[in-house]
This record gives structure tokens, C-alpha cells and sequence, in this order.
């Protein structure tokens, strides 16, 4: 089965058991099972932002969340390296603005991964073919 990346709203939504399409469900669960779920570092970032800015509100700090997170069996962390950072600055056609969903598609690319997501820029970007893309 090919991997799984999940986006950051993908991640709070799955963590919280919130509404996600039967489709995407079935998919995470498969990609934990096998142990083929990713999470982004900068999903962390993003958590602990969203927190700060009174966006959302956790059962625990953003730290222990994340942690927690990565504790799930099945979840891996991808890697970030500096060409990783770079590359998110050159990716073809007309990707989203934000740095983060830029990082998260680069990722995605770097490593063959579909990214479960609600974001429409990426959705759109995914429909370009540029990237691989799970509407949740």
C-alpha cells in the first residue's frame, strides 16, 4: 500500500476522531496498520501556532500532543532535511502560497506519499497532477 502524509488539519481531526469521509478513514487506518503513516515536522509547528493563536484548544500542551501522536503505532515522522526546505521553494506549476503546506507537499513528493487533506489549494494543486492527494 503506498503511504499516507497527513496534513495538519488531517492530524487534529484524526487524533480527535472527528469527521472524516469513510474513505479516508478506512485508508489511515490501512497506512497505520502497515506502518506506512507519516506526519511532517512542521505539522508540530503548525499545531503549536494554531494553539497560540487560540484556534484550537488541546487536552495537553502541544508538545505532549504531538508526542502522543508520534506514540501511535503505525505513525512515522518524515524527514526534513535542508534540501527538503529548498525544494518546497521550487515546486512546478502553481503551488499554495503558505510555507508549511509547501513543506508538506515537498514531502509528499520526496517520498512517493499521498497527503490526506480538506485543504482545497492543495486539493487543487493535487489535481494538477503535481502531488498525490486523499480528499478527507
Amino acid at each position: 500500500m503506498a503511504g499516507l502524509l497527513l496534513d495538519t488539519c488531517a492530524l487534529i481531526w484524526a487524533m480527535a476522531d472527528l469527521d472524516l469521509s469513510a474513505n479516508a478513514r478506512a485508508r489511515i487506518k490501512e497506512a497505520g496498520e502497515s506502518g506506512n503513516l507519516w506526519l511532517s515536522p512542521i505539522s508540530a509547528w503548525e499545531i503549536a501556532t494554531l494553539v497560540r493563536r487560540s484556534r484550537i484548544k488541546l487536552a495537553a500542551d502541544p508538545e505532549d500532543w504531538f508526542d502522543a501522536a508520534l506514540a501511535t503505532p503505525g505513525i512515522n515522522l518524515a524527514s526534513m532535511p535542508p534540501r527538503l526546505l529548498m525544494r518546497s521553494l521550487f515546486l512546478p506549476s502553481a503551488p499554495p502560497n503558505d510555507p508549511a503546506d509547501r513543506i508538506i507537499l515537498a514531502t509528499a513528493r520526496a517520498q512517493n506519499l499521498t497527503i490526506v487533506t480538506r485543504d482545497q489549494k492543495i486539493l487543487a494543486y493535487g489535481a494538477t497532477g503535481n502531488a498525490l492527494v486523499l480528499a478527507c
